[in-house]
């Protein structure tokens, strides 16, 4: 019996873990860029990768390098972050 519910404990916490993801072919990132971002952005970061964060309406960019992939806040050229105005 104690090896029955353990099993069913093992199962329920590894199915918990399980995620829905996304189909393969779909990309988190912008397709197209709004109007004036690129010209607005800082030109050292990679405008090819950017996302709107729900959370904050900012706009963020994958940086890459030997290391780590991460995401960062897409900045202006003087050093500001760049957000969007929530839909409303």
């Amino acid at each position: 019996m104690f090896h029955r519910s353990l099993a069913l404990g093992a199962a329920l916490l590894l199915s918990a873990c399980v995620s829905s993801t996304p189909p393969e072919n779909a990309s988190p990132f912008l397709q197209e860029l709004p109007e004036g971002l690129a010209e607005a952005a800082d030109p050292n970061q990679n405008l090819s990768e950017v996302l709107i964060l729900p959370e904050d309406n900012c706009y963020w960019y994958q940086h890459e390098n030997a290391v780590e992939q991460t995401y960062l806040p897409l900045l202006t050229r003087d050093g500001r972050p760049i957000c969007s105005q929530p839909r409303g």
